[in-house]
Formats: C-alpha cells, sequence, structure tokens
C-alpha cells in the first residue's frame, strides 16, 4: 500500500467556527522511498483569515482570491490519496476540516471512504516518546530534519517534513526491515478504516487545544 502523508492550512482553528481551508498538499511514499509524486493546492476561502493564521503561514485573503475553490480540487485530492495509507499528524484536524469542506459542497464522500488506512503520526509519537512535546516542530529537531525553509508553515513542506519525521520514527530510510516488536506497534497505532466508515478519533487534551491556540498566535506550535 502507497503512504500518503497530508497537512492543511486554514483560516482558523476550529471548521466548527466558520473556518476553511486555504492551503492542502500530500506527498507519496511507497516501499519507504519518496516517490516524487505530489498534490499541492491553495483554496479560495471566501471568507477573512485571522491575522494569527497569516503569521503562521503567510496567506493572505488577496494572494487567495484568485485560486481555485474546494470544489474546483477535490476530485483531484480524493483520486490522489485512492486506497492509500493516509498519514496525518494531529489528524482529527485535518480530516475535520477537509470533511467539512465535502459536507459544504453537498459531496457525500467522506475522506475514510477513498482511503484505506488512516495512521495519527501524533499518536505514534506520543508512544515512541512518552511525556515529551511531539508537535511536528520538535519532532523536526528531534529527529534532525534539515534542508527545508520554515520562515512560513505551509502544508507542502510540511507533509515532506512529517514523511521525514515518520521514516525516521519508524526505524530511518536506509531500515526496510521492521523487527517483530516494531511491526506489532505499527499495526496497533494504524487507525484502519473499516466497512462501517468509522474512524478511531484521537482526542486532542485540553493542554494541547490551549497550546494549538498559543502556537497560531506567536508561531511556536506545542503539543505535548
Amino acid at each position: 500500500m502507497k503512504q500518503i502523508f497530508l497537512d492543511t492550512e486554514t483560516t482558523g482553528l476550529d471548521y466548527k467556527s466558520g473556518h476553511k481551508l486555504i492551503e492542502i498538499a500530500c506527498v507519496e511514499l511507497e516501499n519507504r522511498k519518496f516517490t516524487g509524486r505530489e498534490f499541492q493546492s491553495y483554496v479560495n476561502p471566501n471568507r477573512s483569515i485571522d491575522p494569527g493564521a497569516v503569521k503562521v503561514h503567510g496567506l493572505s485573503q488577496e494572494f487567495l482570491s484568485d485560486k481555485p475553490l474546494f470544489t474546483d480540487i477535490c476530485l483531484d485530492l480524493l483520486e490522489f490519496i485512492k486506497g492509500a495509507e493516509l498519514l496525518i499528524h494531529n489528524a482529527e484536524f485535518d480530516l475535520g476540516f477537509i470533511n467539512n469542506e465535502l459536507a459544504l459542497n453537498n459531496i457525500p464522500d467522506r475522506v475514510e471512504d477513498h482511503v484505506g488506512k488512516i495512521t495519527d503520526t501524533l499518536l505514534m509519537a506520543r508512544q515512541i516518546h512518552p511525556g515529551q512535546r511531539n508537535s511536528l516542530e520538535v519532532l523536526t529537531e528531534r529527529y534532525n530534519v534539515q534542508g527545508y525553509d520554515r520562515s512560513y508553515h505551509g502544508a507542502l513542506v510540511d507533509s515532506k517534513i512529517l514523511g521525514e519525521v515518520y521514516l525516521s520514527m519508524t526505524g530511518g530510510q536506509t531500515d526496510l526491515k521492521f523487527s517483530s516488536s516494531q511491526q506489532s506497534f505499527n499495526d496497533h497505532q494504524t487507525m484502519q478504516v473499516n466497512n462501517s466508515r468509522s474512524l478511531i478519533k484521537i482526542k486532542a487534551t485540553e493542554e494541547e487545544n490551549n497550546l494549538h491556540q498559543e502556537y497560531l498566535l506567536s508561531i511556536n506550535k506545542n503539543e505535548n
């Protein structure tokens, strides 16, 4: 099964408060190697963007005003992730925004209907590094992932970084074999979409939600 690492940027923290997607990106791995296949698109949200969010990703309403609407890119997105294992850091956040966009546009599909598995890499990191901070920023430093311009957060660059972090967390890019204990861990932590189209939800703690909000305001996301 191919693996797709996905990330989004949004106008704010909560889609239930009317916030929308403004960028979505995916990168593909196969046999633990980047294939070079990518999906990336900016999205015109047709609404204002929280100033704190602009400080994080640098995307303004003016820049997004001539970008495609979600309906213009959703079929290409669903085709790109079809049948893959989807890996997302704090999956509930990104899936909530994408599925909300699908619902707002009267599209009955959900992301879970199109992929084989959904793996939350934040949950993986918490299991591997219990009691420590496990934001993508912290993991990037912990695993010494270098070579990326992080002046602003972007969905495509963060997807690539997440792929490299995942490879490091699961044995390194050149280590193609898993130990039996590591494979058992990966099998246990992978959230598999079943026939009832349900998804195991990993709830963020109150402290993590507060830290996430601080991150948007100070460009320093601090999840535990």
